[in-house]
């Protein structure tokens, strides 16, 4: 919108609207030395000097493009088909916000109701919301799910230590003041064992945070026996080649969907997607849209759902997140209908087999060894010669290498433990790369 400044006439309205009779006694409690500062600012530049030093400043950066990264940890580097920013650039996507009014806004609709049922048939479930913000904040609300599906009556949740750090401090920043109590995260005792009648949910990772994956129904099978619900973490883009958590029984499953189509962005916007039987779909956070036909008997797409506080009455509410990943999700959804089901499988198979690929080289390397105490998918764990800090910033300052994550950061027996991720965008001479660095550093 064009910024049309106040005249002088708007300005004395406003002013006597607020009872001050000039700018200068508007900000009068702002001491005079304040109200004006020195900025000490440089001579103005013309646009094209500015982009010049913008360029320069943004060269200075070293990002996951400019060299081999082999750092996930919750934010990955997949391939992004052009086709995704071709869609998402539409004027028509692109400025659209919520779809209140569904006789205009069809295309966005449908768009959100083929991402829904994607996300279904990769999880395995019966029903998708769109959207939440980001993986940590879709756990977070599936907390609050459980919690709404036993009326309340049920506090407790277990929550893997194996879980994603950062989802499991969002869980308990979202949830306190709720009179929760959350356990199992301190890895002290075995997840099984701490279910009781009192448990709402059991909440575990899939693969889990150091890129294990395991049969998921003893846990599943253990948690309802307490009354409790599963829910699963999962990485989407391993769902692609592993078995989906829906098979294992699970209740809810959510996680973050920023390798499907969204690039890493900084860091942000994200995605959290948000699957889960269709007897708690009205416990749901979040939109959820349906098919339907209209009064000519043609297809067509509505809001079916809207638990939100912007939609009903707040004590009604599931949740008051205000805001849908939209484009986000849409990004999502052109990117699983342009690679299909093969393509998916496609995807996950790369990143299998090339981790492991990774895995067997540094495994031989005199000083460091690949934890294999379970099967894992693209992401490993090393056990390294030197503080882990020391080995990342060698990689990147002699052979422009982004290293690993340093485990010892959130589980302090992991110390000198590298966490490494390999995608289907690491080629074999990358990897090699890395192979070689890494020899010469333990030498």
């Amino acid at each position: 919108m064009p910024f049309i400044p106040h005249s002088d006439t708007d300005r004395e309205a406003m002013l006597e609207a607020i009872g001050v009779r000039s700018i200068e006694e508007l900000f009068k409690d702002v001491p005079e030395g304040a109200r004006f500062p020195q900025m000490n600012l440089p001579p103005a530049f013309s646009e094209m000097e500015v982009r010049w030093e913008l360029e320069s400043l943004a060269e200075a950066n070293f990002t996951a493009a400019d060299g081999p990264c082999f750092l996930g940890a919750g934010a990955y580097r997949h391939f992004v088909p052009a086709v995704v920013d071709a869609v998402l650039r539409r004027g028509e996507f692109y400025t659209t916000y919520t779809p209140y009014q569904p006789e205009i806004s069809q295309g966005t609709l449908q768009a959100i109701f083929e991402y829904q049922t994607m996300i279904c048939e990769l999880t395995g479930m019966e029903v998708s919301n769109a959207s939440h913000y980001d993986g940590a904040t879709a756990t977070a609300e599936a907390v609050i799910t459980a919690i709404n599906v036993h009326r309340l009556r049920r506090r407790k949740v277990v929550l893997s230590p194996s879980v994603h750090p950062e989802y499991r401090t969002v869980v308990r920043t979202y949830t306190q003041g709720m009179g929760l109590t959350v356990v199992g995260d301190n890895g002290s005792a075995g997840l099984t064992d701490l279910l009781d009648k009192e448990t709402a949910c059991l909440i575990v990772q899939y693969p889990d945070f150091l890129g294990r994956f395991e049969d998921l129904t003893p846990l599943a099978e253990a948690a309802h026996e307490a009354g409790a619900l599963f829910v699963v973490v999962a990485d989407p883009i391993a769902l692609g080649l592993l078995k989906p958590p829906g098979a294992f029984g699970t209740d809810i499953v959510v996680g973050e969907g920023q390798g499907m189509g969204a690039g890493l962005n900084f860091g942000g916007p994200y995605l959290g997607f948000f699957a889960t039987r269709m007897k708690y779909v009205r416990k749901m956070a979040g939109r959820l849209v349906g098919q339907t036909v209209d009064a000519e008997g043609k297809r067509g797409f509505v809001l079916t759902l809207s638990t939100r506080e912007q939609h009903i009455r707040r004590e009604r509410a599931t949740s008051n997140i205000c805001t849908n990943q939209g484009l986000v999700a849409l990004a999502a959804a052109v990117y699983l209908a342009a690679l299909g089901k093969c393509g998916m499988r496609q995807v996950a198979e790369l990143c299998y087999h090339k981790a492991h690929y990774a895995a067997d080289q540094i495994d031989g390397l005199a000083g460091y060894t690949v934890l294999r105490d379970k099967l894992f998918f693209k992401e490993f764990v090393v056990r390294c010669p030197r503080p882990v800090q020391e080995i990342n910033d060698l990689l990147l300052d002699e052979w422009g290498i982004i290293g690993g994550y340093d485990l010892g950061r959130d589980y302090p027996a992991l110390k000198d433990h590298m966490l490494l991720c390999v995608t289907e965008m690491n080629t074999q001479e990358e990897i090699d790369l890395l192979v070689e660095a890494l020899k010469e550093i333990a030498g």
